[in-house]
């Protein structure tokens, strides 16, 4: 039996799950200050709330793809939007750090479980000529979602506390599950995959232990973490693992979990690095930023995010144009501006900031990245998805989605531990300079105790430092306190400042790659002319 669909309505009822796990990307960063005090953990612990969410959403999302191209994408949808929504429960539930990244984990996995499904009903549900309109819409959800995190976790921090910025998960996934049910069609590829186990393990093994090794580094003093093993030994051990994971690729002659046949392919090829340079610069930017305008501007949560919305405004009413311009202009154009406009803007931020700066001076650098946004996704996605063959769409949704998500991985964990050296190195080199206005016989107990609490950079996640040093007369008590403040704002704002150097390098490293990139131009089929619903076998999923 069938029935017509619309693929509009389709794809509006898949992109709000979609919203929803991509929220889940930078809803925690606008937290950061807030759970350091009510979880009592450390900056390097809640970094890890992040990067596990995205390790378990990245790691996965090969193996998922296949699994939507077997039992059907609605399915495996489905299915990750029930672990997702109850893993979020669990997540607000979390009593403790250690339980919420455990929880975390979860969430990630529902999430690798829905990602490669979107993208693969995008090709289905609309021809070629059609797809950037499409890839416009799921575009703009993307850039929306991932921006509009911090100003509505601004608000559930702030009026309800951290814990609902994972409650809020619940009602929009039960709201999800039911227009999914309705309105998606059971479209069944029936491909008989086989699931390449060994290349599972060996890429998940590899990532971890590099992400590990990169955001415990600081942890450990880059030395020993457990018996003779060094932070150097476990970093090198994962890059050997996904040395050898490439090389089972090439060896495997059954299914391999990435053929690389399809890296034969110049524009997948350079839209999976330019992905990859994003997802690092997107997830990597906001850490930085939230420190910086919470814990040294003073802003409450709700503040903070309303102060990013007009960039989270912007990228959403501007990537759907930019979506249907991709289909009649050379997309790889917009990519590189939309790149260079996201540099440009983390730049100005990064010129403006001190610890007097007026938080709204930074609405122009962010706008600039909210322009820059809002030109990457569609175009991007269009011409790195537009010349793959049709019976590798699945696998290469999966390859895609994962290389945006790798990124995010990798920014997350070498912004934190950077951010974290750089705290404790500015703060300490602060706390000499302004212990030469104590007596002297004051100066060294300052800055010694000033250093000692840098390196420990949780104390100062909520803005405050060290206490003043006991046994002080009430005079030079008071002046020791202001000198605190003073260090601790400085400090913050040379190494938020610093830190963001790092992921404008990376966003123009994506604009080397794609400038590799080619035009493409949609073949037309007598699909492409089909204006009304497009009929869909429907079956009860």
């Amino acid at each position: 039996m069938t029935r017509p669909v619309n693929p509009w309505a389709a794809l509006s009822a898949l992109c709000i799950g979609f919203f929803m796990i991509l929220l889940d990307t930078t809803i925690v960063s606008i937290a950061i200050p807030s759970m350091l005090r009510e979880l009592n953990a450390g900056l390097n612990a809640i970094v890890w709330v992040i990067s596990v969410y995205l390790l378990t959403y990245a790691v996965p999302m090969l193996f998922t793809s296949r699994l939507g191209d077997r039992f059907g994408p609605k399915r495996v949808f489905l299915a990750g939007l029930v672990v997702f929504t109850l893993a979020s429960l669990w997540c607000g539930l979390s009593g403790n750090v250690e339980m919420l990244i455990v929880a975390r984990a979860v969430q990630g996995l529902g999430a690798a479980l829905m990602t490669p499904q979107t993208l693969a009903f995008v090709s289905h549900l609309f021809p070629p000529a059609k797809r950037g309109a499409a890839m416009g819409l799921w575009a703009g959800v993307a850039g929306l979602a991932t921006i509009a995190g911090p100003l509505l976790g601004g608000v559930l921090v702030q009026h309800l506390g951290w814990e609902w910025i994972f409650f809020v998960n619940v009602p929009v996934g039960v709201v999800a599950l039911v227009l999914t049910w309705r309105l998606v069609p059971d479209w069944q590829p029936k491909h008989a995959h086989s699931f390449d186990v060994v290349g599972i393990l060996l890429s998940a093994a590899g990532l971890f232990l590099i992400v590990f090794g990169v955001q415990n580094g600081q942890q450990y003093d880059w030395g020993t973490v457990f018996g003779p093993v060094s932070v150097f030994e476990i970093i090198g051990a994962g890059v050997l693992l996904l040395i050898g994971f490439v090389f089972w690729q090439r060896a495997n002659r059954r299914e391999p979990l990435v053929p690389l046949q399809v890296f034969g392919n110049r524009n997948f090829s350079a839209g999976t690095l330019t992905s990859a340079t994003v997802g690092f610069a997107m997830t990597g930017m906001f850490l930085p930023l939230v420190i910086y305008i919470q814990s040294v501007l003073g802003l409450e949560p709700t503040m903070a995010g309303l102060l990013t919305a007009p960039m989270s405004l912007l990228s959403g009413i501007i990537a759907p144009f930019i979506g249907r311009a991709s289909d009649k202009v050379n997309a790889k154009y917009l990519v590189m501006f939309g790149l260079t406009a996201l540099a440009t803007g983390l730049g100005i931020i990064a010129l403006q900031a001190s610890p007097a700066t007026n938080p709204w001076a930074l609405v122009p650098g962010l706008l600039v990245c909210g322009l820059g946004i809002g030109c990457i996704f569609a175009p991007m996605s269009n011409l790195t998805m537009g010349t793959v063959e049709p019976r590798l769409m699945g696998t290469a949704s999966g390859i895609f989605n994962t290389s945006r998500q790798v990124g995010g991985v990798l920014g997350s964990a070498a912004i934190g531990v950077l951010l974290q050296a750089r705290i404790s190195a500015s703060i300490t080199s602060e706390a000499g300079t302004a212990a030469a206005s104590l007596p002297e016989q004051y100066r060294l107990p300052f800055t010694e105790g000033v250093a000692k609490a840098a390196t420990s950079t949780g104390e100062f996640g909520a803005g405050g430092g060290p206490s003043p040093m006991p046994g002080l007369p009430a005079e030079v008590a008071a002046q020791a306190g202001r000198l605190v403040t003073q260090v601790v704002h400085s400090g913050l704002t040379d190494a938020a400042r610093q830190t963001m150097l790092l992921p404008m390098a990376v966003l123009l490293l994506g604009v080397f790659a794609a400038a590799a990139m080619r035009r493409t131009t949609p073949r037309t089929t007598p699909a492409a002319t089909t204006t009304g619903p497009v009929p869909v076998a429907a079956k009860p999923a």
